[in-house]
């Protein structure tokens, strides 16, 4: 069912200053970039390695607010890795036969995502306390 791993979401206070730390420290690059007013969060994409399944990122994100989930998150647990993202050929497949499973969803329906992906979340009390959200990453334009 997973391709890869997507990506690992890492909250953060400050979205420029964790962007220059990754790009000095592990010498990663910033592909892309985003609000997404939907999720509370100002976001960066940092490209990690490409592989047989596709492309892996750090994502880091800075909530628009306090009272956003990532802003929530922040207070109660502090900056450090929010959730795993994974790649899925089909997310509504994926909803659908992990849902079959009893695993409870954040998402019954995917929604939009990073860089014009499919994705959706699985509630973090059923998957071990890891939020977990599932990619689907959009089709390359021919």
């Amino acid at each position: 069912m997973f391709l890869r791993i997507d990506h690992v979401g890492i909250a953060c206070h400050d979205l420029e200053e964790k962007i220059e730390f990754y790009e000095s420290t592990f010498g990663l690059t910033v592909v892309s970039r985003e609000v997404n007013e939907e999720q509370g969060v100002r976001e960066a994409m940092l490209h990690v390695a490409d592989g047989p399944g596709g492309t892996s990122y750090v994502q880091l994100i800075e909530p628009l607010s306090p009272e956003t989930a990532v802003g929530k998150f922040l207070a109660k647990r502090g900056e450090g890795v929010h959730h795993i993202g994974y790649g899925v050929a089909d997310v509504t497949k994926a909803l659908e036969e992990i849902g079959g499973k009893g695993i409870r969803l954040v998402d019954e329906r995917p929604r939009h995502g990073s860089m014009g992906a499919s994705i959706a979340f699985l509630h973090p009390k059923d998957v071990g306390g890891v939020l977990t959200e599932l990619v689907e990453s959009p089709q390359p334009k021919l």
